[in-house]
């Protein structure tokens, strides 16, 4: 389901004359279609299949030593994302990490990153967020467990209220073997030493 821009920008005139201010002052006349295009560009993710990049798996039992799995975890760290709150309408922002322990199937990087961007552009809660991004690897690719840790700043935080200009949210989502503490220790440190 596409933004109806026309809508939009319809909404956000009235809202600018609710609060007071005149829509067709120069400074505010291009505004609603800033905002319609502003909104089409952060919640392009709703109504996305969130799994669809990660269709495309590569075998790893194929290779030169095809009885060998991967051992160890796949860390992606560092992946920037931008979301809306839900409560608010206002923005938050920050790096999601992705661990996963491939099974026989691995998926190219760059998919995992549209998997984040297409859920993060949806109106959110950061708890949620992560939730949702470990349930689609952990449900679409083959995997042994599946760790997503975000660390963002939150507009509603930042910027009404307290007012607390430094704070950022750390949320872990683990599926597999990463729900057990002492498994995803290894891949917490990691994810540290990066910063």
């Amino acid at each position: 389901m596409a933004v109806d821009r026309e809508r939009v920008e319809r909404l956000t005139r009235e809202l600018l004359e609710a609060i007071g201010e005149d829509p067709d002052r120069p400074g505010l006349k291009q505004t609603p279609a800033r905002v319609a295009e502003l909104y089409e560009e952060f919640f392009s993710g709703v109504g996305q299949d969130a799994a669809a990049p990660l269709a495309r798996t590569i075998s790893v039992s194929r290779g030169p030593a095809p009885e060998t799995l991967p051992s160890g975890a796949v860390l992606l760290r560092d992946i920037r994302f931008r979301s809306v709150c839900e409560h608010h309408l206002l923005p938050f922002a920050g790096h999601a990490h992705i661990a996963y322990l491939p099974g026989e199937q691995v998926v190219g990087l760059g998919a995992l990153v549209r998997v984040v961007e297409t859920i993060a552009a949806r109106p959110q809660v950061q708890e949620r967020l992560g939730e949702q991004i470990a349930d689609t690897i952990a449900e679409h690719l083959d995997t042994r467990g599946v760790l997503v840790v975000l660390d963002a700043v939150h507009g509603c935080v930042t910027m009404r209220g307290g007012r607390q200009t430094d704070a950022s949210t750390l949320t872990i989502a683990a599926r597999g073997e990463y729900t057990d503490a002492a498994a995803r220790a290894e891949i917490v440190v990691l994810i540290g030493a990066g910063a």
